[in-house]
């Protein structure tokens, strides 16, 4: 049911209790102001580091980023409340029932959960949305699990015929076999197999550094991702869903070129230094462009996506593209490759964030 004055009301959830909480309140504050006030009625929800649902007010100024100050929800910030599971319910509800009476806040219409990491991007948020029979932005709770899990993400995207680098999955407790460092050669890239934003994630150029690297991703995940470095361009392509047709499109690719000391794309590179230079669109030959485009929606259609994916490829020397990984929901920081490119794509983001909302209310909640 539309809100006051017969506008959307649409509850932007951020923060979390990934390790990528600060990004999620960056990227939150771009999709707040780009939600038009005529069509839109926002509520701001931020989601503290404890796991406290905390009703903000509508100023997406406490959203950015100063420099290398990033933002949290604190949970003074305001009124707790939960999202209930009882679809037949009012949809928030306050935590403290003595608290004053949210009214009309309570009845949500969609929810644009801009989360990134576990606890947001990996289908746990998403089973709460579909068990409260609310329609939400982005991809269902198989296809976030799936994509969050780098392991299953590359099997399934392998079982689709897709090309994938080498890797080797390691548990806790397990270690890299001699077979397993001689397939693999040197540099590879050791990171947590359920995370993002670059967190804790090390290259690793002399074996002896291996053990540190993979302490450093057991911060963040027991479970470790091993891959074979790739030489190649760095290429991104966003995927949105089709609102009135199957199937997906893709947008202009972006290529990035990294300045890093660590000599990849890691967190300060993506969020904090200005050494990275992003070419948006990238400069690509017709046919690799539509190769670029194509791997990008078969990727995104091999993990059931919805609504939006960024797709990460490797374009080799050779002119291959190889698939890196699959990111349901990306960035929308100012600069953040996925608005980016579909601005260079002819959709700007006021019209980004209006179409994915659109399209979440046409598919509503449940199997889809």
């Amino acid at each position: 049911m539309p809100g006051t004055r017969g506008r959307i009301r649409i509850a932007v959830v951020f923060g979390g209790r990934s390790t990528e909480h600060a990004i999620s309140c960056v990227s939150a504050g771009g999709v707040v102001r780009a939600l038009d006030r005529h069509g839109y009625d926002v509520v701001p929800i931020g989601i503290d580091v404890d796991g406290r649902w905390i009703v903000f007010a509508t100023d997406a100024d406490v959203l950015r980023a100063d420099g290398e100050q990033l933002p949290a929800v604190r949970a003074a910030a305001g009124r707790q409340v939960v999202l209930t599971a009882d679809p037949t319910a009012p949809r928030l509800v306050l935590r403290d029932p003595t608290d004053a009476p949210l009214g009309e806040l309570a009845d949500i219409d969609v929810i644009f959960p801009v989360l990134h990491g576990p606890f947001g991007e990996d289908g746990t948020v998403q089973g709460l949305f579909e068990l409260a029979g609310v329609p939400y932005v982005g991809s269902g709770v198989f296809a976030s699990a799936a994509a969050m899990d780098k392991e299953h993400m590359k099997a399934q995207l392998a079982a689709a015929g897709l090309p994938v680098g080498p890797y080797v999955v390691l548990r806790a407790g397990e270690s890299l076999t001699e077979t397993d460092r001689q397939r693999l050669g040197l540099p590879v890239f050791v990171k947590p197999a359920r995370g993002g934003s670059s967190i804790g994630i090390s290259r690793v150029d002399a074996w002896a550094d291996l053990d540190t690297a993979v302490k450093t991703a057991r911060t963040h995940d027991p479970k470790v991702l091993i891959e074979a470095g790739i030489v190649g361009r760095e290429i991104e392509c966003g995927v949105l869903g089709r609102v009135d047709a199957p199937g997906a499109q893709a947008s202009l690719p972006a290529e990035i070129t990294v300045d890093s000391p660590t000599g990849f794309y890691d967190f300060d590179a993506k969020y904090v230094t200005d050494r990275t230079r992003f070419d948006v669109p990238a400069v690509l030959s017709p046919d690799i462009l539509e190769e670029v485009q194509a791997v990008a929606v078969r990727a995104f259609e091999a993990l059931d996506c919805a609504g939006l994916a960024r797709v990460d490829v490797f374009l080799t020397p050779r002119n291959k593209v190889v698939v890196n990984e699959v990111n349901t929901m990306p960035g929308f920081t100012p600069t953040s490759m996925f608005p980016r490119m579909w601005a260079a794509s002819g959709l700007d983001f006021p019209a980004l964030v209006d179409r994915l909302v659109r399209s979440a209310l046409g598919a509503g909640s449940g199997l889809r």
